[in-house]
């Protein structure tokens, strides 16, 4: 793969065109006949995800709270030849996470894969952290990602089928700057494991993946507080530069295969090295 040297914020370009299309070539048919449940599908992973599940044969329900961008990824899962509905849902309400996934059962049926993708984030000084930002990075980040499994486990449990849940690198180590940040992907890691544990014997599998730096548009939420020394974030810059959306599709697509049968509770990371 070709690590991305220049930051577009999700824009792409030339270096993800590149690394993308040596992804392609890999796409394999290991959802068809399977309904997946992809949040955050309006842009960066959670898109990537949608679009990768979708190529490999599955239904997709594409969750997000910005329209737009879920209209933008079902016009790419359609004109691929692949089958989308598009589902505007805030995560952090319980109201719209239901009533998402009601339609999602009336849409394409009940879902088998579920993808935990969206997130929000940003630095700050944690004596200056205004408490509304913290609980909602927190409400976004690890109470979305509950919803969401509580929503769709009732049908995972009759059908069986998985959860896949994209935590951080940051879950794993400190990041100056990130405390609701580094503490909403921690949750997210432990939650899943604690799901992995009481659903092992039932037929859910529960796994995570940590990604490293990604080139979305969240990475330009991601900017130096006041006084903020850009030193202190270089421990979680790898020198493999930044990976694609895609990338960490195929990451996700891997362990909400079958392919991935005999792992739960596991933590994939995707960081370039990072947590060597």
């Amino acid at each position: 793969m070709s690590p991305i040297k220049r930051v577009t914020l999700g824009q792409g370009g030339s270096e993800h065109d590149a690394a993308d299309a040596s992804i392609s070539a890999l796409v394999g048919r290991r959802f068809i006949g399977k309904v997946a449940v992809v949040t955050g599908a309006g842009s960066g992973i959670g898109q990537a995800v949608a679009l990768r599940l979708a190529a490999e044969g599955a239904s997709v329900a594409a969750l997000d709270i910005a329209e737009e961008g879920l209209g933008s990824t079902v016009e790419q899962i359609t004109a691929a030849g692949g089958r989308g509905t598009a589902i505007t849902c805030d995560v952090t309400s319980e109201e719209s996470v239901i009533a998402a996934v009601a339609a999602t059962v009336e849409a394409l049926g009940p879902p088998t894969v579920v993808c935990n993708v969206a997130g929000i984030g940003g630095f700050f000084n944690t004596v200056d952290m205004p408490l509304e930002r913290w609980e909602k990075i927190l409400a976004v980040n690890l109470t979305g990602t509950f919803l969401v499994c509580k929503a769709t486990l009732p049908h995972l449990l009759e059908h069986g089928g998985c959860i896949v849940n994209v935590a951080s690198n940051t879950a794993l180590m400190g990041q100056a700057y990130s405390a609701a940040y580094c503490a909403s992907k921690a949750g997210v890691l432990m939650f899943s494991k604690a799901l992995a544990a009481e659903y092992l014997s039932r037929g859910v599998r529960v796994n995570v993946i940590a990604p490293g730096g990604v080139d979305t548009p969240l990475v330009g939420a991601f900017q130096l507080p006041e006084g903020g020394d850009f030193n202190e974030l270089k421990k979680v810059m790898s020198p493999l530069g930044f990976a694609t959306p895609a990338e960490m599709a195929g990451s996700v697509a891997f362990l909400a295969s079958d392919e991935s049968s005999y792992t739960t509770g596991a933590v994939l990371s995707v960081d370039g090295g990072l947590t060597i």
